[in-house]
């Protein structure tokens, strides 16, 4: 039993002759009800749905003039997790959706742990944390239905100019991978670096897919879905119990301090990314999984990922919604799993701590009879540091309700017109014309939908107007939502859609 005795039976419950009714006083049944009643804790509300698995970074070059920390040392090798999920969808849902991947890493560094929570995009839909909970809101489900709802979503999406650039790189080939193992990763926020002589720097994290860059396409995303609901989780564990350990390789996009007051958009603008001509790919490592969980829940279910967790030589940014996350990550996981899920085995610290925060529900940490306050003349060390902090930056002005000072290109259409017309061939547009063209046809009604079809003519006028006109022919035949789509420019039969070779593009 739960207590360490011998339960007398796991099948027969205690009872009053066999006929008769229970007994409350048969402990290892009240046990087994109880405990029942509590196996689950509430899942994430974004990225419930996920995977994942344990495995190694390690640092191959010197990235030392940049940063400080111990793991982007040269030859450094750091154990680590990485999960993976998706945004939108409940636990039980299906995992080719098209959706935006969750990208999540943690560190078990000789300082502590770090954790980058990233996504399979460079950019995201919104640029102020006010807005978060709306959006997540609007990719849930109908109060009065429970249903999801493509108008809802376009209504925030058209709303919200902002989600362009995310909304299109969402709507081409790169919305549905074929597998976690084949979909790029990015810290997608900007980092600081801080090296040995104090000097700083902004960054950026890709980790580029060592298996190549795989989709798949709507019509087959829809079939796996009603196939094999777990069809992503499957094929990672498969993958690394055949032996076959998924890679990616990590590159740094770095940005002198000072440069970021005077770039030409705001480097600090989530819905932007930084062209690689003007800041080119620096490789600094690979990751490498190869580890299966021992038990899902314990090590995958109950992790815990939070941008606030950093060690000596990275820092945040003035990204406003890295510093809205700094807060809602640790406090999500607080709500969710309990006041000290940091303790848990897959969240703790490979390294020892000395920290002041004491009791809670599930605390196991023993401080014995030492001090459980700071300052203290007891003997136990504690931090007083005064003075400049060598991972921050400058601030002033009056207290504003805005996200950012706009500069001279910072505006909402340009680069993900520039993602159509630019890095899209014939073949890629064809097909993100098909994909928006039949979300539209999902529900989408009356002033949203003129607001969509301003929305794409603003992101790109020829590809606006092709889908603006095979909405409104399907509308005028009657034809099912979405049932023109021809996703034959993929593979015809697989319906997967390969990429070719990564080169030194934006994206």
């Amino acid at each position: 039993m739960s207590n360490g005795a011998p339960a007398v039976s796991d099948r027969n419950s205690l009872s009053v002759g066999p006929d008769g009714p229970l007994l409350l006083h048969d402990v290892h049944l009240v046990e087994s009800l109880a405990h029942f009643n509590r196996t689950n804790v509430p899942e994430r509300r974004p990225h419930a749905k996920g995977s994942g698995a344990f495995g190694t970074f390690e640092t191959t070059q010197d990235v030392s003039q940049w940063t400080k920390a111990a793991l982007f040392q040269p030859g450094a090798k750091t154990d680590m997790l990485a999960r993976f999920s998706t945004v939108a969808g409940e636990m039980g849902s299906p995992d080719t959706w098209r959706d935006v991947r969750g990208f999540s890493l943690k560190f078990y560094t000789s300082e502590g742990n770090y954790d980058l929570v990233g996504n399979n995009t460079p950019v995201f839909f919104v640029r102020d944390p006010m807005k978060f909970a709306n959006f997540i809101a609007s990719q849930k489900r109908l109060p009065g239905n429970g249903l999801r709802d493509n108008n809802m979503q376009w209504d925030f999406w058209s709303l919200n100019p902002e989600s362009a650039h995310q909304v299109t790189y969402l709507m081409g080939d790169r919305g549905i991978p074929r597998s976690y193992r084949h979909m790029n990763g990015f810290g997608s926020h900007t980092y600081m670096w801080v090296n040995a002589a104090g000097e700083r720097f902004w960054v950026k994290y890709h980790f580029r897919s060592q298996q190549g860059v795989q989709g798949l396409s709507s019509d087959r995303a829809t079939e796996i879905a009603g196939e094999d609901a777990d069809f992503h989780r499957r094929d990672l564990w498969d993958a690394i119990a055949r032996g076959e350990f998924p890679q990616w390789k990590l590159f740094v996009q770095v940005m002198p301090y000072e440069q970021a007051k005077t770039y030409r958009f705001n480097p600090f603008d989530l819905t932007k990314v930084w062209p690689h001509s003007d800041y080119p790919l620096h490789e600094v490592g690979t990751m490498t999984l190869d580890k299966n969980p021992a038990n899902f829940f314990a090590q995958i279910e109950q992790a815990a990922f939070s941008p606030s967790n950093l060690v000596p030589g990275i820092g945040f940014s003035p990204d406003k919604m890295l510093l809205g996350r700094v807060f809602a990550y640790p406090d999500a996981a607080r709500a969710r799993i309990g006041t000290n899920f940091d303790q848990l085995p897959v969240n703790r610290p490979r390294v020892e701590r000395n920290f002041y925060a004491i009791d809670g529900n599930m605390n196991y940490e023993q401080g014995e009879m030492a001090a459980v306050y700071a300052p203290n003349s007891m003997g136990r060390s504690y931090s007083d540091e005064v003075g400049r902090v060598d991972n921050g930056w400058e601030s002033d002005g009056e207290m504003v309700r805005q996200a950012y000072t706009l500069r001279s290109d910072d505006d909402d259409f340009s680069q993900p017109g520039a993602l159509v017309r630019e890095v899209f061939d014939d073949a890629q547009r064809d097909r993100f014309v098909d994909n928006v063209a039949g979300h539209l046809l999902g529900g989408v009604k009356g002033d949203v939908l003129e607001r969509a079809f301003a929305y794409w003519k603003a992101v790109d006028p020829t590809c606006g107007e092709r889908i603006e006109q095979k909405v409104r022919a399907a509308q005028a035949e009657e034809r099912n939502p979405g049932g023109e789509a021809d996703e034959a420019k993929g593979d015809a039969e697989a319906g997967i859609i390969v990429e070719p070779a990564p080169t030194n593009g934006t994206y």
